[in-house]
């Protein structure tokens, strides 16, 4: 039994850092009677100049700082000398946001992505955010990151059946002659049809556990399958269908 928390993103706009989830993050951790959290900071490329490892130093000091009041340790994988030893023994597992393509890139390259797999099929508690989110998907195709490095493949936890775009976004910018989201998204599946991709907008997020997948937050998601109209769901509605499919 998967229990997963998944949300769109980690900082709204003028509020501090994981402010609008801390809580649900906590109340996820602690209903699964969990208090120390190994955090995969892979995605966090660019938090410090100095170097990827001081970047990885700060991404952890950041996310323990938020929960260390709430009685939850969040110690980071990048420090164990056995990084997969690490993640078998992980009581719970935490994965921050930031660039996809390096994120996945050093999943496969620790082999830290079948471990990890591993443990979110055996029911270890999972929480990911944008990046994070992306990763329990197929594959990282609808990430909205740049290309950063070349992962050994694309092939991402697959403990979800569809696609996730975090952070989506309706809106063209003003003067922006490029693809929309939405025309992206629609790309993506002109290729591969039979997928399904859905648009988690900011300030929502998906949990699964024994009762199956819900949307919780305050905004809809949109769903996109080829060759169909797009379909939008509230908070509160059965939504089933994408873990059913």
């Amino acid at each position: 039994m998967k229990k997963m928390l998944l949300l769109s993103n980690s900082t709204m706009a003028g509020a501090p850092y994981l402010g609008w989830c801390k809580e649900k993050i906590v109340s996820f951790y602690k209903q699964n009677n969990i208090s120390k959290v190994l955090f995969v900071p892979y995605a966090g490329v660019n938090l410090m100049s100095e170097s990827l490892e001081k970047s990885y130093d700060a991404y952890i000091a950041r996310v323990a700082g938020v929960f260390a009041e709430y009685g939850i340790e969040f110690t980071s994988v990048h420090t164990e000398a056995d990084p997969v030893a690490a993640m078998q023994k992980a009581e719970a597992i935490s994965v921050g946001g930031g660039n996809t393509f390096y994120l996945i890139y050093m999943l496969h390259k620790t082999g830290l992505m079948h471990a990890m797999r591993e443990k979110v099929i055996a029911g270890t508690p999972f929480c990911g955010w944008s990046a994070g989110s992306n990763v329990a998907c197929p594959g990282l195709f609808t990430t909205n990151d740049m290309p950063i490095v070349e992962p050994a493949s694309f092939d991402c936890l697959g403990v979800l059946p569809f696609q996730i775009n975090p952070h989506y976004l309706d809106a063209n910018p003003e003067g922006h002659g490029g693809e929309t989201r939405q025309q992206r998204i629609e790309e993506f599946l002109a290729v591969n049809r039979t997928t399904v991709v859905a648009g988690l907008r900011e300030g929502t997020y998906f949990e699964l556990d024994e009762n199956g997948i819900s949307l919780g937050g305050n905004k809809p998601m949109i769903v996109f399958r080829y060759g169909k109209p797009t379909e939008e769901f509230n908070p509160g509605q059965d939504i089933n269908f994408l873990i059913n499919a």
